[in-house]
């Protein structure tokens, strides 16, 4: 299985990405990193990405899950993963990737924004990505878990909600 942790910036998707992976002993990719560098520089001039600035890099992210079930191993990757078009590309018909959305409110996501150092996202694009955001519907099958607990907190949720049969009817939605 491949785990996509999912939401807009801030929601905390690598910190909780790489407590996962090594909750679960399996590699780690922050979806970042595979972002052409044209999108850094776009995003961190304060630019939204467009639909056409993002293919390349959803086609990346695609590209690690499916080295990941090429080789017959497992995975977690951070990626916003914002759009239901963007999660039919890097998820589409591969039963055997998961996604666990991270949700929190504004204040909450604005404020860990503000507390955030060095990284090439401004929080001026939070107001742009909540706009863009499409929250997972149930055939998308995710786990959806509140930002609120710590990092631990919300791992033990996901696998919980990850240790129920992988083919299940219904989104499992942990509040």
């Amino acid at each position: 299985m491949v785990i996509v942790v999912m939401g807009v910036s801030g929601c905390g998707k690598t910190t909780v990405g790489r407590v996962l992976a090594e909750r679960i002993g399996v590699p780690f990719q922050e979806g970042d990193a595979l972002h052409p560098p044209a999108n850094v520089a776009k995003m961190a001039g304060g630019i939204p990405l467009t639909d056409e600035d993002r293919r390349p890099w959803l086609e990346a992210v695609a590209a690690w899950i499916d080295d990941r079930r090429r080789a017959g191993t497992e995975g977690v990757i951070a990626c916003s993963a914002l759009k239901r078009a963007y999660r039919r590309v890097i998820i589409g018909d591969r039963p055997d990737v998961r996604l666990v959305h991270l949700r929190g409110d504004r204040d909450t996501l604005t404020a860990r924004l503000a507390a955030r150092r060095g990284h090439f996202m401004p929080a001026s694009l939070l107001d742009s990505q909540l706009l863009t955001l499409e929250e997972p519907t149930v055939d998308e099958r995710a786990i959806t878990v509140d930002i609120g607990p710590s990092a631990e907190e919300i791992v033990e949720t996901i696998v919980r909600g990850l240790g129920a049969p992988r083919e299940f009817e219904g989104a499992r939605r942990i509040d």
